[in-house]
C-alpha cells in the first residue's frame, strides 16, 4: 500500500476525534499560534516529510502513520495548561487521556507520548535519524515556525511568556536559526525541500533583522505605533485583551503604517491558504 493510502486512512480513522478532543482541551485558550489550525499544518508538513521519505526508498506501516497524526494534533495540546518549556510533560498526559477515552492500546503507542514530551527539546540531542517519528514530529513543528505565520507565532509566545519586546527579536532569531540548522542537517540530501523552506526561513529571518534594527531607537510606549517594532506591540495588545486573531484582522486598517499593512496582509494571505487545504 502506498503512503498516501496509509495517510488518509489515518485522516480517516483518528482525524475528527482528534480535532474534536483538541477543540475541547483548548477551549479556553487564546493562543492562536498553538491552536488547531497550528496541529493542521503540522500534520500537512508531516505528511509532505512523510511522502518523500518513501519516495527515497523508506517504509512506514500504517501504525508510523497512525502515531505521527496523533503526535502531530496533540503535541502543542499541554499549551492548554502550560504556555510554557513544561508543556510537552503536560501535553504526554493529555494524550494518555485521549488514548483512554478512545481504548487505543498506550503499550504501542509509548513512543508517541516520548515524542510529545520532548518535541520541544530544541538542542536536538534526542534527534537523529530523519525517519524516526520524534524526527518527523520535531521537524514538521519547525516548519511551522517559517514564513508570515511563524513571524505571528513565534512573537505571540514569546510575549505570552513576558519576554520584553525590545529583546524577542534576538531571542526569536537565536532560536530558529538553531531549528532552521537542524532542518538542513537532517534533511541535506533532499534539495527541492530544503529550497522550499529556505524561502519561508528567509522571510522569518529578514523579518527579525529589521525588527533588531528598529529596537535600537524604537519606544515600545504604545503611542506611536510603527513598523516591525509596532507589530509586536498589536499582538501584545490583542494577547492583552485575550483576542484571538482568525482570518480577518479588522484592526489593521487602523495603522495606516506600510510596513504593518504589508504584515498583516501577508499574513492574512497564509492563513487564508493554508485554511482552504
Amino acid at each position: 500500500m502506498p503512503i498516501s493510502e496509509k495517510i488518509a486512512s489515518s485522516d480517516a480513522r483518528y482525524r475528527f476525534i482528534l480535532e474534536e478532543f483538541f477543540n475541547r482541551i483548548f477551549a479556553q485558550s487564546y493562543l492562536l499560534s498553538h491552536g488547531i489550525d497550528h496541529h493542521r499544518r503540522v500534520w500537512h508538513y508531516a505528511k509532505e516529510l512523510l511522502s518523500l521519505l518513501q519516495n527515497h526508498g523508506f517504509y512506514f506501516d500504517q501504525l508510523f502513520s497512525d502515531k505521527l497524526i496523533i503526535a502531530c494534533y496533540l503535541h502543542d495540546s499541554g499549551m492548554s495548561v502550560d504556555s510554557g518549556f513544561n508543556h510537552g510533560a503536560e501535553g504526554r498526559k493529555i494524550c494518555e487521556r485521549f488514548l483512554s477515552e478512545n481504548n487505543l492500546p498506550v503499550i504501542e503507542l509509548t513512543d508517541v507520548l516520548q515524542a510529545i514530551e520532548i518535541h520541544d527539546n530544541k538542542e536536538y540531542k534526542a534527534i537523529s535519524k530523519p525517519e524516526d517519528l520524534l524526527t518527523v514530529l520535531s521537524v514538521a513543528d519547525d516548519l511551522d515556525a517559517y514564513g508570515f505565520i511563524g513571524i505571528y507565532r513565534y512573537m505571540e509566545i514569546y510575549i505570552e511568556r513576558n519576554k520584553p519586546l525590545n529583546e524577542i527579536g534576538i531571542l526569536i532569531k537565536d532560536n530558529c536559526e538553531n531549528r532552521y540548522q537542524n532542518f538542513i542537517m537532517t534533511y541535506r540530501s533532499y534539495d527541492e525541500l530544503i529550497e522550499r523552506h529556505s524561502r519561508r526561513f528567509e522571510i522569518l529571518a529578514s523579518f527579525f533583522n529589521s525588527y533588531n534594527q528598529q529596537t535600537i531607537y524604537y519606544k515600545f510606549d504604545n503611542q506611536s505605533i510603527a513598523g516591525y517594532c509596532g507589530i509586536a506591540e498589536i499582538i501584545s495588545a490583542m494577547i492583552k485583551k485575550k483576542v484571538s486573531f482568525k482570518y480577518n484582522f479588522s484592526m489593521v486598517p487602523e495603522f495606516p503604517d506600510p510596513v504593518i499593512q504589508w504584515f498583516f496582509n501577508e499574513l492574512n494571505f497564509e492563513l487564508s491558504e493554508f485554511s482552504q487545504k
